[in-house]
């Protein structure tokens, strides 16, 4: 699919103009009566709720303005009931595989004994701990929560672009945006049918709740660890915290006492249940890891082995969102549950491997390069949109150390209109849908967090480059 045959959400196929699709009838009728200088003052008035709020994130490396307000754009993202319905089931199989896969590599590894996936790939890999071996956390649940991120390249094809099995960040903006939408346009919610997010911290409670340790008495007590107000998403772990009922702690907050994990209170030292950590494997306990840590706990991890503490994410399940392991997911999918998978993978070349290697580096201008341990946006190449010089510099790194790479083609993702100056224009967009897991029961809050990228023509949605997020409406049936 070239850039011009691109699929654009509202409007269709760009080579077939026409009326609007069925899902954005009720928003584009309701668009077409307001005036344009309303919704601009409307879209100030966004950004100064988000600045007033505090929805700040920051850029690292940057010394000046490194905190920074992500933009928001007030024109919704529109996904029907019978979409949603359809993203839902590939969703929940591939995070049922995602747990069944991290249960069997920390057990009988019976997947790199059939030969499905290079052994290597497991025992060489930073994310692997072999710490976790033979170790069953409560419930068997190693990701509580996932974020899926997923990509549109037509009216039926959706793949699957990253699996965040570690700390997915960004749902409190997938709640603000819908609060702050909410606000300004409440006679919108009353003629377009949208399902409702906020209840998502009262979900997270209890999904994390159900996965308490079986020593638990009454209801289990949730806190939330923080790396600390320095980090980039600190409002995140506050607002979660805030709006779930739990404790926000840091390492310092905690210590291990007569056996379990407790956080310091005005009454004393009392024990935690569950850990929704938001610091990384090797910072959560410096006498088991990284020995220089001063985010995590002493002892949390000797807890955690014995079963009296939830840690959620369950240490090494980063394993399963490796990018190198991305590229075996359709056979994961299939292994664990019998059934090919719903939602596509994006084709992917492992640089790892020579013939992989040799096609990649005689197309770097037309493919996405990425780290394999990277995240948001950084360390990766977008050729089509790349100079000479950076191609050039960038397949020395790729010689260098093939295997930190894999590539993927540039796909023509969907558009979505963002209200600009002339109007509504169409930008490309990703979602990232948020899904709970517990013993019995998987949930998948109906939306997930679109980011945009603002730029015309810009293929790259993170915030930290340049990026926005607005609003996603799944309609009720």
């Amino acid at each position: 699919m070239t850039a011009k045959q691109h699929f654009d959400e509202m409007m269709g196929m760009a080579e077939h103009p026409g009326s609007e699709r069925a899902p954005y009838r009720g928003f584009n009728n309701w668009y077409q009566g307001q005036d344009p200088a309303y919704l601009r003052k409307k879209t100030r008035e966004a950004e100064s709720m988000f600045r007033r709020i505090g929805i700040t994130f920051n850029v690292y490396g940057q010394k000046e303005a490194a905190e920074r307000l992500i933009p928001f754009d007030i024109v919704p993202r529109v996904i029907s009931a019978q979409e949603w319905s359809r993203l839902c089931r590939g969703i929940e199989q591939r995070v049922t595989a995602i747990n069944a896969f991290l249960h069997d590599i920390y057990h009988r590894q019976e997947i790199l004994r059939a030969g499905r996936i290079p052994e290597h790939l497991i025992s060489q890999n930073d994310a692997f701990l072999p710490k976790m071996m033979g170790l069953d956390p409560p419930g068997n649940i190693y990701t509580h929560i996932v974020g899926v991120d997923i990509v549109r390249t037509g009216e039926n094809d959706f793949y699957v672009l990253e699996d965040n099995a570690r700390t997915p960040s960004g749902v409190s903006y997938m709640i603000e945006n819908r609060e702050t939408m909410m606000h300004m346009f409440p006679e919108l919610f009353s003629q377009v049918r949208v399902r409702p997010v906020g209840d998502y911290p009262q979900s997270l409670r209890k999904s994390l709740s159900a996965c308490a340790p079986a020593m638990t008495q009454g209801r289990p007590r949730v806190a939330v660890l923080t790396p600390g107000i320095h980090n980039s998403a600190y409002f995140e772990h506050a607002f979660l915290a805030d709006k779930m009922g739990a404790e926000l702690v840091e390492g310092s907050d905690i210590r291990v006492v007569d056996g379990r994990v407790a956080m310091r209170t005005t009454r004393g030292y009392e024990p935690i249940d569950v850990l929704y950590r938001r610091v990384d494997d090797d910072f959560l306990d410096p006498m088991n890891f990284r020995k220089d840590s001063m985010l995590g706990v002493p002892g949390l991890f000797d807890v955690y082995r014995a079963g009296g503490i939830t840690i959620a994410n369950a240490p090494g399940a980063g394993i399963a969102d490796d990018k190198a392991i991305y590229s075996y997911m359709p056979e994961i999918v299939e292994f664990y549950t019998g059934k090919k998978a719903i939602l596509k993978n994006v084709p992917t070349w492992r640089c790892s491997e020579a013939d992989s290697l040799a096609y990649v580096k005689e197309h770097l201008a037309e493919l996405v390069v990425k780290e394999v341990h990277g995240s948001g946006g950084y360390g990766m190449l977008v050729g089509p949109t790349a100079s000479k010089r950076e191609i050039a510099d960038f397949r020395k790194k790729l010689e260098a150390k093939p295997g930190n790479y894999i590539a993927q083609p540039t796909l023509s993702l969907s558009t979505v209109p963002i209200f600009a100056k002339e109007g509504l224009a169409p930008r490309h967009v990703d979602l990232r849908p948020f899904v709970l897991v517990q013993p019995d029961k998987i949930t998948i809050t109906p939306g997930g967090l679109t980011r945009v990228a603002l730029k015309k023509g810009s293929l790259v949605v993170n915030s930290s480059q340049g990026g926005g997020t607005k609003d996603t409406w799944v309609l009720e049936e």
